[in-house]
């Protein structure tokens, strides 16, 4: 049971932030979305390595990593105009 509640939260929260990015209310930097990512691909991630889904333990994985890179990426420094 907990398995499955883990698993419809973390595609809750993937598939919500898709909607949320789509609908135009943020952006794919904002941190609101990067985190949902995260939380949600970490939480299939474990629901994946639990049901010994290799193909999915690679995909949320990646998904989970990526988010994560994101966030905590070095960013440029803004440019002064001319």
């Amino acid at each position: 049971m907990l398995i499955q509640v883990s698993a419809l939260a973390g595609a809750a929260l993937v598939l919500g932030a898709f909607v949320v990015l789509q609908r135009g209310f943020t952006t794919s930097a904002s941190a609101a979305y990067l985190w949902a990512n995260f939380v949600g691909s970490s939480l299939l991630c474990v629901v994946a390595i639990i049901d010994r889904r290799l193909g999915f333990i690679v995909l949320e994985a990646a998904w989970a990593g990526v988010s994560l890179w994101s966030m905590f990426r070095p960013t440029a420094a803004p440019t002064r105009p001319s």
